[in-house]
């Protein structure tokens, strides 16, 4: 099941669960729709996947599966894809 982390890796906005704006890669890195799109370029700087649209849980399925509360930031921030 998706953690559904709450906050983009680069810039530390925060997306909530309902977000459209989440794209996540095969290994659930978070990131922004601005950061993925402008900085990276649709690439996951982790692992070199693909950044796509999160899928959002229906709000029903929040209270028995919550999203994550964990907030992970790269201290560096994200260089932009050359």
């Amino acid at each position: 099941m998706l953690e559904l982390r709450p906050n983009c890796e680069c810039c530390d906005v925060d997306l909530a669960p309902d977000s459209r704006d989440a794209r996540i890669c095969t290994f659930e890195c978070t990131f922004c729709a601005d950061c993925a799109e402008r900085v990276l370029g649709g690439i996951c700087p982790n692992c070199g996947g693909e950044l796509v649209r999160r899928p959002i849980r229906p709000a029903a399925e929040l209270a028995n599966n919550p999203a994550s509360t964990k907030r992970i930031l790269k201290a560096e921030g994200c260089a932009p894809r050359a």
